[in-house]
């Protein structure tokens, strides 16, 4: 059996990781400002993290939700605490798709309708209504095109207000920075009054915290940014540093009931035990900081390099998560970066290049991105 060919593949066997460097099979080193696409929260192999995962396989790795596990519930007390939203509820799934999945089903369920706002050059995901409200029709299969959506000009709010004012929207979707869309940020003017119709129309606020949010923009959430208090709140990537995990924050005026949601895997011990080993790094390394300051230096060095670089055309972000605007395909920069400068970089669009490193990355390996970014420059 061969594998499905769906990805185009660097010609790179990544082995090994620690802290923000990874290396290849042949012992190569590569600088990561990438994080496995912003699943990297506390660095590769981080010993706390390998120890608590491996102290909870040597106990039990999973078993049914159809019983007590108290790792859920000391969870959701962490996570309330460090995100500011201890009154909210918690509900564990796999991944960021799910997480939006659920979302929206809970969405719908409270307020019986159907249809859905969402912003142009969204990404929300790959299944069935995850797909359906990512602008990205490459993606959503005819079977996923129902008719759900509509697409609106992040930042333009009389264009939310008259469809919201229509009275059948069920929810409002927002990425605070949008990932794949290449690092655009939603005003806080925007989405205060965002928030404001929708409480007004009756329509549920989600924001999807799934690349941007867990610490990455230098607030716990980016939405926090805004000063906006959504009514779901979807994670993942970040939130069990490369276990597969996701999860929903719903405000306590959604009330559960038995069999509503539901998941095999989500929430088992291996991965809360992985979830509550990041939120322990959180706290005594202070990354959320870190990837503030560390953010707010290498936005400005990469200001300082535009001003002498002319392929670079703009360069945007909060914390960690950070685009570059180029004049030239960002092939010919992320290529080059990977093969001769050793450094993994993302991308977004034809030409934006993404850096989502590891929230622990320090000033002196920003400065060793610049160096190699210039040279390829």
């Amino acid at each position: 059996m061969n594998l499905f060919d769906v990805y185009p593949l660097f010609d790179v066997n990544i082995v090994k990781g620690k802290g923000c460097k990874v290396w290849d099979d042949k012992g190569q080193e590569y600088l990561d400002l990438y994080g496995g696409h912003a699943v990297i929260s506390i660095g590769h192999s981080h010993p706390h993290y390998i120890q608590k995962v491996t102290e909870q396989l040597q106990k039990i790795g999973f078993y049914s939700n159809s019983v007590i596990n108290k790792l859920q519930v000391q969870l959701a007390d962490r996570l309330g605490r460090i995100s500011g939203y201890d009154d909210y509820q918690l509900f564990l799934i796999n991944s960021g798709a799910e997480a939006n999945e659920n979302a929206l089903k809970l969405a719908s369920f409270t307020n019986g309708r159907t249809r859905v706002l969402s912003a142009e050059k969204a990404f929300h995901g790959r299944t069935s209504l995850a797909v359906e409200v990512t602008n990205n029709p490459k993606i959503i299969a005819p079977i996923n095109a129902n008719g759900h959506v509509t697409y609106l000009p992040l930042n333009d709010l009389p264009a939310w207000e008259n469809e919201l004012k229509k009275g059948d929207v069920c929810a409002v979707i927002l990425e605070c920075i949008q990932g794949v869309g290449g690092i655009k940020l939603a005003t806080k003017e925007f989405a205060q009054g965002l928030q404001k119709l929708c409480k007004q129309h009756g329509t549920i606020l989600i924001c999807d915290e799934i690349q941007c949010g867990y610490g990455r923009s230098g607030k716990f959430f980016a939405h926090q940014w805004l000063d906006i208090r959504p009514d779901i709140i979807t994670v993942a990537k970040g939130i069990a540093n490369g276990f597969p995990m996701g999860a929903v924050l719903i405000s306590p005026e959604f009330k559960p009931v038995y069999g509503q949601l539901g998941t095999t895997f989500g929430g088992n011990h291996l991965a809360c035990a992985a979830a509550l080993a990041v939120l322990d790094v959180f706290e005594t390394e202070n990354l959320v900081e870190n990837a503030r300051e560390v953010g707010d230096y290498l936005i400005e060095k990469l200001k300082e390099l535009q001003k002498t670089q002319t392929h670079i055309q703009d360069v945007r972000g909060r914390g960690l998560m950070i685009g570059i605007d180029l004049d030239i395909p960002h092939k010919d920069v992320r290529v080059p970066l990977i093969h001769q400068e050793h450094c993994f970089t993302g991308c977004a669009g034809t030409n934006i290049l993404r850096l989502l490193p590891p929230l622990c990355l320090t000033k002196a390996d920003a400065d060793e991105f610049i160096e190699r970014f210039q040279k390829v420059l």
